[in-house]
Protein backbone atom coordinates (compact mmCIF):
# COMPACT_ATOMS: atom_id res chain seq x y z
CA UNK A 1 0.00 0.00 0.00
CA UNK A 2 2.33 2.77 -1.57
CA UNK A 3 2.67 6.01 -0.15
CA UNK A 4 0.27 4.61 3.24
CA UNK A 5 1.39 6.20 6.41
CA UNK A 6 2.34 3.20 8.89
CA UNK A 7 -0.28 2.99 11.61
CA UNK A 8 2.09 3.39 14.88
CA UNK A 9 2.29 6.87 13.35
CA UNK A 10 -2.13 7.77 13.68
CA UNK A 11 -1.35 9.00 17.47
CA UNK A 12 1.08 11.33 16.17
CA UNK A 13 -1.11 12.32 13.04
CA UNK A 14 -3.86 13.30 14.77
CA UNK A 15 -2.38 15.34 17.39
CA UNK A 16 -0.49 17.24 14.57
CA UNK A 17 -3.96 17.80 12.76
CA UNK A 18 -5.39 18.92 16.43
CA UNK A 19 -2.51 21.79 16.98
CA UNK A 20 -2.91 23.40 13.18
CA UNK A 21 -3.28 26.63 13.61
CA UNK A 22 -3.36 29.16 16.55
CA UNK A 23 -5.48 27.02 18.70
CA UNK A 24 -3.83 24.83 21.67
CA UNK A 25 -5.71 21.40 22.04
CA UNK A 26 -7.16 22.38 25.29
CA UNK A 27 -8.48 25.68 23.28
CA UNK A 28 -9.88 24.14 20.62
CA UNK A 29 -13.84 24.45 20.09
CA UNK A 30 -16.00 21.41 19.22
CA UNK A 31 -16.40 22.46 15.60
CA UNK A 32 -12.20 23.00 15.86
CA UNK A 33 -11.75 19.08 16.98
CA UNK A 34 -14.41 17.77 14.77
CA UNK A 35 -12.71 19.89 11.40
CA UNK A 36 -9.30 18.29 12.52
CA UNK A 37 -10.40 15.09 12.85
CA UNK A 38 -12.09 14.78 9.30
CA UNK A 39 -8.82 16.41 8.20
CA UNK A 40 -7.09 13.35 9.92
CA UNK A 41 -9.54 10.87 8.88
CA UNK A 42 -8.56 11.94 4.89
CA UNK A 43 -5.23 10.23 5.86
CA UNK A 44 -4.52 6.38 4.86
CA UNK A 45 -3.29 4.06 6.84
CA UNK A 46 -0.64 0.85 6.24
CA UNK A 47 -4.12 -1.69 6.49
CA UNK A 48 -5.56 -4.31 4.58
CA UNK A 49 -8.09 -3.29 2.52
CA UNK A 50 -11.29 -4.97 3.90
CA UNK A 51 -14.46 -3.03 4.65
CA UNK A 52 -13.73 -2.82 8.10
CA UNK A 53 -10.16 -2.21 8.43
CA UNK A 54 -10.00 1.31 8.64
CA UNK A 55 -12.92 3.25 10.02
CA UNK A 56 -14.24 6.51 12.12
CA UNK A 57 -16.23 6.58 14.86
CA UNK A 58 -18.56 9.41 15.71
CA UNK A 59 -20.13 8.57 19.31
CA UNK A 60 -21.64 10.92 22.03
CA UNK A 61 -23.57 10.28 25.02
CA UNK A 62 -23.27 10.35 28.86
CA UNK A 63 -20.80 8.49 30.96
CA UNK A 64 -19.08 8.23 34.37
CA UNK A 65 -15.85 6.45 33.17
CA UNK A 66 -13.61 8.39 35.84
CA UNK A 67 -16.38 8.61 38.92
CA UNK A 68 -18.80 11.61 38.27
CA UNK A 69 -21.04 11.22 34.89
CA UNK A 70 -20.24 14.07 31.63
CA UNK A 71 -20.85 14.40 28.30
CA UNK A 72 -18.36 12.92 26.20
CA UNK A 73 -18.40 13.64 22.36
CA UNK A 74 -15.64 10.30 20.89
CA UNK A 75 -14.17 10.76 17.84
CA UNK A 76 -11.93 7.32 17.10
CA UNK A 77 -10.08 6.00 14.30
CA UNK A 78 -10.18 2.48 14.44
CA UNK A 79 -7.50 0.39 12.51
CA UNK A 80 -6.97 -3.65 12.24
CA UNK A 81 -3.46 -5.10 12.70
CA UNK A 82 -3.22 -8.25 10.78
CA UNK A 83 -0.92 -10.89 12.33
CA UNK A 84 2.33 -12.29 9.35
CA UNK A 85 -0.25 -14.31 7.98
CA UNK A 86 -2.32 -11.27 7.23
CA UNK A 87 -5.06 -12.72 9.47
CA UNK A 88 -6.63 -10.17 11.89
CA UNK A 89 -4.57 -9.99 15.13
CA UNK A 90 -6.34 -7.14 17.24
CA UNK A 91 -7.93 -3.10 16.53
CA UNK A 92 -5.95 -0.33 17.51
CA UNK A 93 -8.25 2.95 18.33
CA UNK A 94 -7.15 6.31 18.22
CA UNK A 95 -8.91 8.62 20.54
CA UNK A 96 -9.83 12.18 20.12
CA UNK A 97 -12.74 12.37 23.44
CA UNK A 98 -14.23 15.87 24.28
CA UNK A 99 -15.98 16.03 27.58
CA UNK A 100 -18.00 18.75 28.83
CA UNK A 101 -20.00 18.15 32.22
CA UNK A 102 -23.24 17.49 32.27
CA UNK A 103 -25.19 20.37 31.35
CA UNK A 104 -28.62 19.72 30.67
CA UNK A 105 -28.76 19.98 27.16
CA UNK A 106 -26.28 17.74 26.13
CA UNK A 107 -27.94 15.17 28.76
CA UNK A 108 -30.93 15.41 26.93
CA UNK A 109 -29.61 14.34 23.74
CA UNK A 110 -29.14 10.73 24.77
CA UNK A 111 -26.22 8.48 23.10
CA UNK A 112 -25.36 8.05 19.65
CA UNK A 113 -23.06 6.24 17.24
CA UNK A 114 -22.18 6.34 13.62
CA UNK A 115 -19.43 4.48 11.80
CA UNK A 116 -17.47 5.25 8.67
CA UNK A 117 -15.57 2.96 6.96
CA UNK A 118 -12.79 3.88 4.41
CA UNK A 119 -13.04 0.82 2.09
CA UNK A 120 -16.72 0.11 1.95
CA UNK A 121 -17.30 2.46 -0.96
CA UNK A 122 -18.69 5.24 1.44
CA UNK A 123 -17.99 8.66 1.11
CA UNK A 124 -16.42 10.99 3.76
CA UNK A 125 -17.51 14.14 3.00
CA UNK A 126 -21.00 12.83 2.87
CA UNK A 127 -20.70 11.47 6.48
CA UNK A 128 -19.43 14.49 8.24
CA UNK A 129 -21.67 16.57 6.56
CA UNK A 130 -24.64 14.35 7.46
CA UNK A 131 -23.29 13.92 11.02
CA UNK A 132 -22.70 17.48 11.30
CA UNK A 133 -26.47 18.53 9.90
CA UNK A 134 -28.07 16.84 12.83
CA UNK A 135 -29.87 18.80 15.12
CA UNK A 136 -27.53 17.14 18.25
CA UNK A 137 -24.70 18.80 16.57
CA UNK A 138 -25.61 22.51 17.14
CA UNK A 139 -26.78 21.74 20.61
CA UNK A 140 -23.10 20.34 21.12
CA UNK A 141 -21.08 23.02 19.47
CA UNK A 142 -23.10 25.35 21.88
CA UNK A 143 -20.88 23.93 24.48
CA UNK A 144 -17.32 24.17 25.20
CA UNK A 145 -14.97 21.04 25.74
CA UNK A 146 -13.72 21.75 29.59
CA UNK A 147 -11.58 18.62 28.86
CA UNK A 148 -9.59 16.98 25.45
CA UNK A 149 -7.63 13.80 26.09
CA UNK A 150 -6.07 12.34 22.99
CA UNK A 151 -5.14 8.15 23.51
CA UNK A 152 -5.00 5.10 22.20
CA UNK A 153 -6.03 1.98 23.04
CA UNK A 154 -5.16 -2.10 21.76
CA UNK A 155 -8.39 -3.79 21.50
Amino acid sequence: MLGRRSVSEAIHLLQAELQTGQHAITDLSTEDAWLAFIRFGRRRFNTESDADADGLLYQYGTYSFDGSPTFTLDLTRQLEINDSNGDHDHYQQVHCELRYGVASPLLALGSFQSWFFHDAEDDLDRWAEELSSRPAWTVICRHRPVEIRIYWEQL
